[in-house]
């Protein structure tokens, strides 16, 4: 069936409708466990790997209880933004700290040591919405049965689940595989990573995992085809095998085969529906388009890039990628318009998202709207030098970058445990309170006639909230006063449509229009 444009701009405004009406109807998330790598309490340089498998095993082990923890892969990518090292020796203040900002409920902190071939595990669980902190739990076993015993140590943590455990073979075959794939987890050196990686796998060779952590190195090393040639040895009766599939499709797209990619993300689709696979089918259908310039979808395949990003977002309205790549794909279908209202959800979502405020700054510039286009690109620069880098290139050429749209490696996450969007929010609650302090200190100058420094704070505000209608209400006030009418009007006009429930600004810029 044909999509057109009408219909697809339509299906935006209802996913922004829905997204933000639901919240009185949400049903409440369960605890989410965020287990940090345990301390070493040997303090042995050998045994420093079970820092980090300690926490990999417990989340894995959490997980087949019914408990959700926090993958690997987001508790690292939480640490990385938050400007966190990922290590075990963290103040409790900051664990909870870390919980809260990545929304968790349950922060898990414990230490290990090893005697005489023994091994001790001691843990903790701390209740974020509480601050209490549990008995001290203890486990104890043969170092050869380190997966048995932290298998107890998780039913002790939640015993209420009620879950009989997987047997920890089923994701670990062995432990001498386990360890090394570990390794290849912490090592820094690419070389490194996947030398522990094909030792693991030459340990056990149906070793899903290992070949999972194989491909994203070869990856990130742009060796896409070996990647590929990874991750396609994952058995079909394993399952990891809608993921390794998945992840398969990804590096489709990056040898260049956009039609097979679509075709595979679309298989896994039919069988479950997830927003990551609607929104790299859009992407492999615009990389289909910038390989063959033209207006036909792929052979066989009804639906246009657009379509299939809108419906990733009904999906999840909280992922600001999803609305970044909706905006992008209608301003390479040169409607302005929708590019325009969903790269305004993407920036609200992400006011750090440097892309999405310069493709929209482009958007706003074809429209007419040049004040606030002129904003939006200022804050893009600002937040990155690549744009002042790209407009040196194009010196007067209204243009974006090629090859800007997102695509996803995570599959089947549960929304409790999309740890980005717990960051985002977190971040902006930071954003939000200091652009109220800028606020108050603009307005106060604005009333004590101090419109130089009035402006100053008032900018402030507005890059770190761009859509704050007060701060643009003052703005338009100053600039009235001071005879400037056309910035009078154009601040006037980003206020009313911030809010566009603020009589007092619609009232003001009808009185000087």
């Amino acid at each position: 069936m044909k999509r057109n444009t009408a219909s697809a701009s339509l299906r935006f405004v209802i996913v922004c409708a829905l997204v933000g009406s639901t919240d009185g109807f949400a049903q409440t998330p369960p605890p989410v466990h965020l287990v940090i790598p345990f301390a070493n309490a040997t303090r042995e340089p050998r045994l420093y790997w079970l820092s980090e498998a300690s926490a990999v095993l417990l989340a894995d082990d959490l997980q087949a209880l019914g408990a959700p923890a926090m993958r690997r892969e987001d508790r690292l990518r939480a640490f990385e933004r938050l400007r966190v090292p990922p290590v075990s020796t963290l103040s409790h203040a900051t664990v909870i700290r870390l919980g809260q900002l990545v929304g968790a409920s349950t922060v898990v902190i414990g230490s290990y040591q090893i005697q005489d071939d023994a091994l001790t595990v001691r843990a903790r669980s701390i209740r974020l919405d509480t601050g209490r902190m549990s008995p001290e739990l203890v486990e104890r076993g043969p170092l050869a049965d380190m997966l048995e015993t932290y298998g107890r140590l998780a039913q002790r943590i939640v015993p209420e689940s009620g879950v009989p455990a997987d047997p920890p073979a089923r994701l670990y075959p062995s432990l001498a595989a386990f360890e090394q794939y570990i390794k290849g987890l912490l090592a820094e050196a690419p070389d490194a990573k996947v030398a522990f990686l094909e030792q693991a796998l030459r340990l056990v060779p149906a070793f899903p995992r290992a070949r999972i952590a194989l491909w994203d190195v070869r990856t990130d090393q742009g060796d896409h085809r070996r990647a590929m040639e990874a991750i396609r040895q994952v058995p079909a009766a394993d399952p990891l095998v809608r993921q390794a599939r998945f992840l398969g499709a990804v590096s489709m797209l990056h040898l260049g085969q956009p039609q097979a990619a679509f075709a595979e993300f679309s298989a896994l689709n039919e069988a479950a529906r997830d927003p990551a696979l609607f929104n790299n089918m859009g992407v492999a259908q615009l990389r289909r388009r910038a390989a063959s310039p033209g207006p036909s979808p792929l052979p066989g395949v009804a639906g246009r890039a657009v379509s299939y990003f809108g419906d990733a977002a009904m999906l999840d309205g909280s992922d600001p990628d999803l609305f970044f790549n909706t905006g992008y794909a209608y301003w390479l279908d040169r409607d302005a318009q929708g590019a325009i209202a969903s790269l305004r959800e993407a920036v609200r979502r992400n006011p750090a998202d440097d892309a999405a405020h310069y493709v929209l700054g482009v958007a706003l510039q074809s429209s007419g709207s040049t004040a606030e286009a002129a904003r939006e690109k200022e804050l893009a620069r600002r937040l990155s030098s690549t744009y002042v880098e790209w407009e040196q290139q194009h010196p007067g050429a209204n243009t974006v970058p090629p090859g800007l749209e997102r695509l996803k490696t995570d599959l089947d996450v549960p929304a409790s445990l999309r740890v980005d969007a717990a960051v985002v929010a977190a971040e902006q609650r930071d954003q939000r309170a200091i652009a109220a302090f800028h606020l108050d200190a603009g307005r106060r100058l604005f009333q004590e006639g101090r419109d130089e420094e009035a402006v100053g704070e008032l900018r402030r505000t507005i890059f770190l909230a761009p859509y704050e209608s007060q701060a643009h209400l003052l703005l338009g006030r100053i600039y009235l006063r001071t005879g400037r009418r056309q910035d009078a009007i154009d601040a006037l006009t980003i206020a009313v449509w911030s809010d566009p429930a603020d009589g007092e600004g619609r009232a003001l810029l009808e009185s000087v229009q």
